[in-house]
């Protein structure tokens, strides 16, 4: 699912984990007109400790049009100040997810400080005393979010840029680039020319990409669904049988009077194959109308909604999306199947009940 942490495109280095962005290119990125908002991004893991509790996180470092970029003041369960906030003239501020406020054992108003620690770039570790191999920040926790997403609420904390760079000895670079569009904008031809402008060297994803792993589960939960069709289909199809068994028992005087007319054994056949056809293609048409009708009212109306998790997400509907193909699919899998379990009567126990 697309969360309001996924931003409309990302900007990654395709080697290595930072990148300069006061490159010339990238100054260019910034002033397209189809780009709203660009929010500078460093993230790395650091080991994160609260007085006697301590986690390993991912810590990402934001600038302030990360607030807008993401309307994470939406899923804001507790804050200081009842807003996102990174900080003021006194204090830099943590917003954690909600599982990695748990695990530490913290809320916004908390007086101590976390401790957010990060081996110094560059340096051989002092074995004699260790922790001066080590960079120290100390933030108070501003709020906690809750994405339902596990990526974003377990071990995860939002900082400030500033303080992130500085805590990973870092002083410009970055390891991504956020960018919200100007609404109306095309995702894919802005995608396209942000591409020709930075080259080879950087990847640009959009929400989809960001979150690859979950649609390729989604698209693994779609033929998984498809396979149970199928499966039910051929647990229906000994109902076809059976009625078309009965159909040929009971209709063997009308079998009777039509070869009397000159029918063949050919002939006979074929008209109860055509019904078991009936039967099955029938079922397949009323079947996928009011499949169609259904998801057609939930893409349009949003019947059903995702309840308490709506929030987190930039939609608060099931998504759905009709396509011809999957249709199409269907349709001639249901017919496969039906003519399978018209075929088989009518050939086999046709040779008793309906040759001379």
């Amino acid at each position: 699912m697309l969360s309001n942490f996924d931003p409309e495109l990302k900007i990654q280095p395709v080697q290595g984990k930072v990148f300069d962005p006061t490159l010339p290119a990238v100054r260019e990125v910034k002033e397209l007109p189809e780009v709203a908002l660009f929010c500078e991004v460093l993230q790395d893991n650091a080991q994160v400790r609260y007085r006697d509790r301590q986690i390993t996180a991912t810590v990402k470092g934001v600038d302030d049009t990360f607030g807008r970029l993401t309307r994470i003041d939406s899923i804001l369960v507790d804050s200081r100040e009842g807003r996102f906030v990174l900080s003021d003239e006194v204090a830099n501020y943590a917003n954690l997810g909600v599982g990695t406020a748990f695990s530490l054992g913290v809320r916004p108003n908390y007086a101590d400080p976390l401790e957010i620690y990060a081996p110094k770039r560059n340096e051989k570790v002092n074995l004699s005393n260790p922790v001066a191999s080590l960079n120290l920040e100390y933030a108070f926790v501003g709020g906690v979010y809750a994405t339902n997403q596990q990526m974003y609420d377990e071990n995860f904390i939002l900082l400030p840029l500033s303080m992130v760079r500085s805590l990973f000895s870092y002083e410009k670079e970055v390891s991504a680039i956020e960018l919200s569009l100007v609404p109306g904008a095309d995702i894919h031809s802005v995608k396209s020319r942000i591409k020709s402008l930075l080259g080879d060297n950087f990847s640009v994803k959009d929400r989809y990409e960001q979150q690859e792993a979950s649609f390729r589960m989604m698209q693994g939960e779609k033929w998984m669904i498809f396979l149970i069709l199928c499966f039910i289909l051929i647990l229906a199809l000994f109902n076809v049988i059976g009625s078309l068994s009965m159909l040929m028992i009971e209709k063997k005087e009308d079998v009777r009077t039509l070869r009397n007319m000159g029918a063949d054994d050919r002939l006979i056949r074929r008209i109860f194959l055509f019904e078991g056809w009936m039967i099955s293609g029938l079922g397949a048409l009323i079947g996928i109308v009011i499949g169609l009708v259904l998801c057609l009212l939930q893409q349009e109306l949003g019947i059903i909604k995702l309840g308490q998790a709506a929030g987190s997400f930039i939609i608060d509907a099931y998504p759905v999306r009709v396509e011809a193909g999957d249709i199409l699919i269907v349709f001639i899998t249901v017919l496969t199947i039906g003519f399978l379990a018209a075929w088989y009567p009518v050939h086999y126990l046709g040779k008793k009940w309906l040759t001379r």
